[in-house]
């Protein structure tokens, strides 16, 4: 196993960092890591907002549901789903882009260039001995976040990435096993096997969840997940697309 494979495979979301600002170049690297990322069609539709501003750190900590790594970290990003350069394109050569970039398509393009970009920015960071933390909670409250980034229309605030020196590491999460993510030459539907792959999985994150606070905790991973997803979340969604001029048709 070479290191790199290594270093995806250590992967852990670290929430707790020491009160050292990453370097110039430490940042210059992680951008240029996640700009070097695939990209449908090489149309790079995507943003990084780097915030150093305390002020507006607190108001984004804030905002993301009181999380204090927000605040208390090395750097803070926000990886943005960005087409707005694309307009601006458009009427430089003289071309008609609004349908396109308007679609359904290119809006999942963006999303999934910009997805790419993060992980490797992630993959950089954690090879250079720093700990990484992903926030979908900007997306609590977009309206207010756009208005402190001053983002543009058609572009959408994704979500922000904590990367720092860690303090603490927890252990490791067992993901789903290999069996119930893979498969070959079609989609596997048996339901018998999954519901015995999903109770197998059960056991092992209810043990996990027992040895990591001494009993005080030991629910199921598809009961964790039924009472998250019971639950919707975010529902605004639709109304804030629209509302950035990104009408999805």
């Amino acid at each position: 196993m070479n290191s790199i494979i290594e270093t995806i495979m250590n992967h852990r979301s670290v929430r707790s960092f020491e009160d050292k600002q990453l370097t110039k170049e430490q940042i210059k690297t992680i951008v240029k890591s996640a700009q070097a990322a695939s990209t449908s069609s090489f149309i790079q539709a995507y943003s990084i907002i780097g915030i150093t501003d305390k002020v507006l750190k607190e108001q984004l900590a804030e905002l993301a549901g009181n999380q204090p790594y927000v605040l208390n970290n090395g750097h803070f990003f926000i990886f943005c789903a960005d087409l707005y350069r694309h307009k601006l394109l458009g009427k430089m050569e003289g071309k008609k882009v609004e349908e396109s970039i308007e679609s359904s398509e290119k809006f999942m393009v963006a999303l999934v260039d910009t997805a790419l970009a993060a992980q490797n920015a992630a993959i950089a960071a954690e090879s250079m001995g720093l700990g990484i933390c992903y926030i979908g909670g900007i997306r609590n409250h977009l309206d207010e976040v756009r208005k402190l980034l001053h983002t543009p229309e058609k572009v959408v605030p994704l979500f922000g990435m904590c990367i720092g020196y860690p303090i603490r590491i927890n252990e490791q999460k067992p993901r789903l096993p290999m069996e119930h993510i893979y498969h070959e030459n079609g989609y596997e539907q048996n339901e018998e096997d999954y519901v015995a792959q999903l109770k197998e999985y059960n056991q092992v994150i209810s043990d996990y969840y027992k040895e990591r606070t001494n009993g005080q905790r030991k629910e199921t991973w598809t009961g964790q997940m039924a009472h998250m997803l019971e639950k919707p979340t975010r529902m605004y969604m639709k109304e804030f697309l629209e509302s950035v001029k990104l009408d999805l048709h």
